[in-house]
């Protein structure tokens, strides 16, 4: 069963989402948020697979709460559902650690059908938002920015120590340093841990351990 936290300040919107996901037999909503400061504390208390954010929220907008969210749930993925296809807030969305990004007016079916592909790990985009991205004439680059805790889970990596090593020189579970390494893999763009520390002696080298 697929647990999904759904984020927008709008009540009505709120409402429809959740009978539209709970209708669907591998799926159930665990929490309803209207804003960014109440995502970030029911992620931390239902550990969803995926969180369903809004980006345009009162007092903490969904950029912010997606990196809030994945700093205090790392097992989660966000999937941004807004109504914005302007390039930089897709940037901004993905520089904060979202997996996908899908509008508004989406097909109910595509919408579930992203929220499937997100738990899976899987990046879905909606063919409007990547014609956006294209018609910019560039890639969508995105420099990783990572959390100071996935720095840390990075740097103990390039120093050769394994998950349970690193779990206890953090003082967190070794469950949530596999976590955090899949959402580094994701965002430098590597697949194996060899890799990732070759990345983080290059690129965090000059930063204190």
């Amino acid at each position: 069963m697929i647990r999904v936290l759904v984020v927008d300040d709008h009540r009505v919107v709120l409402a429809g989402l959740a009978r539209l996901i709970d209708a669907a037999e591998d799926m159930e909503v665990v929490g309803l948020a209207s804003d960014g400061d109440v995502a970030a504390d029911l992620a931390v208390q239902t550990r969803p697979d995926v969180v369903l954010m809004d980006l345009s929220m009162p007092r903490v907008d969904g950029i912010a709460a997606t990196r809030r969210v994945l700093e205090l749930s790392p097992e989660s993925h966000v999937l941004v559902l807004t109504s914005f296809s302007a390039r930089d807030r897709i940037v901004d969305a993905f520089q904060a650690g979202a997996v996908g990004y899908i509008l508004k007016d989406s097909e109910p079916d595509d919408l579930l059908k992203a929220l499937r592909a997100a738990a899976r790990g899987e990046s879905p985009l909606d063919p409007r938002v990547a014609r956006e991205v294209l018609r910019s004439g560039t890639a969508l680059t995105i420099r990783p920015e990572l959390t100071d805790r996935e720095r840390a889970v990075l740097r103990l990596v390039s120093q050769g120590l394994a998950n349970k090593q690193i779990a206890t020189r953090l003082g967190i579970r070794e469950g949530t340093v596999k976590a955090h390494l899949g959402h580094v893999f994701q965002r430098i763009g590597v697949s194996d841990r060899t890799s990732a520390a070759l990345w983080a002696r290059t690129h965090l080298a000059d930063e204190a351990t």
